[in-house]
């Protein structure tokens, strides 16, 4: 059964239901409530008081501190600003710096690569130079050395058609006398 359940019956029970007076309590009632009251009150004040300062002061601190670190937060971040700032000159400077080594670098790498390619251009000439002589000479050679094939081929052709034996032997004779006469 509930706890309200059981008052009502218990107020069933003593036969009154109505207090003389409509707007003022039994007496009784006054006695106890205002006992319960104090009872409350002081526990409340002896419990509930001190509890809610210590909390407050809790509060305080945590608020104070918060309030600390972000004041301290706030300076090392305008203390970062200033510092980048300064640096920022000091950027553009190097910026400017770094910008004129790479100019230099690039018009050195240029030169280095012209002289390379006229070096090579040279060499690439002479031996251009060199293999059309020799190739000049080589087919010089062929060419006189075919040349004279046909002609001594011709040549014989030439000598044996025309010659007839008798010529031929008068010939022979003949050289043999040159070259034994020598």
């Amino acid at each position: 059964m509930s706890l309200f359940a059981i008052v009502g019956v218990l107020a069933a029970e003593s036969g009154k239901a109505e207090t003389p007076n409509k707007w003022w309590p039994e007496s009784y009632e006054i006695i106890w409530g205002t006992l319960a009251t104090v009872v409350i009150f002081a526990a409340l004040w002896k419990f509930a008081i001190p509890q809610l300062k210590a909390s407050m002061v809790a509060r305080s601190e945590r608020i104070q501190r918060d309030l600390d670190n972000s004041a301290k937060a706030l300076a090392d971040a305008e203390s970062s600003a200033a510092q980048i700032r300064a640096s920022k000159g000091d950027l553009a400077a190097e910026r400017t710096r770094i910008l004129a080594d790479a100019d230099r670098t690039v018009e050195r790498v240029l030169a280095d690569g012209r002289q390379r390619i006229d070096k090579e251009v040279a060499e690439a000439h002479a031996k251009a130079v060199a293999d059309i002589a020799l190739a000049r000479t080589r087919v010089s050679a062929e060419l006189q050395a075919d040349v004279s094939q046909i002609a001594s081929a011709a040549t014989e052709h030439v000598v044996n058609g025309s010659l007839d034996p008798a010529n031929q032997q008068r010939l022979i004779e003949d050289f043999i006398a040159k070259v034994g006469a020598r």
